[in-house]
C-alpha cells in the first residue's frame, strides 16, 4: 500500500505558525474531544476515522504533526505508522501513537514503526498540547 500524492497547481495558503495536526481515530468521542483541546491551543485540525482515510488526509492536507491510534479496524495504527513512515515526504512528520494500553510492548512496537511517542487514553488538554509543543519543536 502506498500513500497517494496529490499534485495541485494550487496549494493552499497556510500560516506557518499554525501548527496542522491529523488525529486518527476510530472512536468519535476521542476525535472530538483531541479537536476540541488542539483548537483552544491554536491548532488546525484535521480528523480521519482510520488508517484508510488517514493515508488520503496525510497526502491532502500535509499535517505538521499526528496523533494515532493503535486499535483501528482494517488498518491498525501501527501499520498506518509504518506506510506513513517509508514515504520519504512524510518521514520527518512525527507520530504519536494513542493507545488505552499503557504497555512497554505497545511502546515499544510503536517505535519500531516510527512513532515518535505513545500518549496513554483518556489523555488531558495538557497533555495532548504538551505533545504538540515539545514535538512541534523537534520537527522545526
Amino acid at each position: 500500500m502506498e500513500l497517494a500524492s496529490k499534485h495541485t497547481d494550487v496549494e493552499e495558503p497556510r500560516d506557518p505558525s499554525v501548527t496542522r495536526v491529523l488525529v486518527i481515530d476510530d472512536s468519535n468521542t476521542i476525535r472530538r474531544s483531541a479537536e476540541i483541546f488542539l483548537k483552544q491551543g491554536g491548532c488546525e485540525v484535521v480528523l480521519a476515522e482510520d488508517g484508510f482515510d488517514a493515508l488520503a488526509k496525510v497526502s491532502d492536507h500535509r499535517p505538521d504533526l499526528i496523533f494515532c491510534d493503535i486499535l483501528m479496524p482494517r488498518l491498525d495504527g501501527y501499520q498506518t505508522c509504518a506506510i506513513i513512515k517509508r514515504n520519504p515526504q512524510f518521514a520527518q512528520v512525527p507520530v504519536i501513537m494513542l493507545s488505552s494500553k499503557d504497555g512497554l510492548f505497545d511502546k515499544a512496537r510503536g517505535r519500531m514503526v516510527g512513532s515518535e511517542d505513545y500518549l496513554t487514553k483518556p489523555f488531558t488538554k495538557d497533555q495532548l498540547l504538551q505533545a504538540v509543543q515539545q514535538h512541534r519543536k523537534i520537527a522545526a
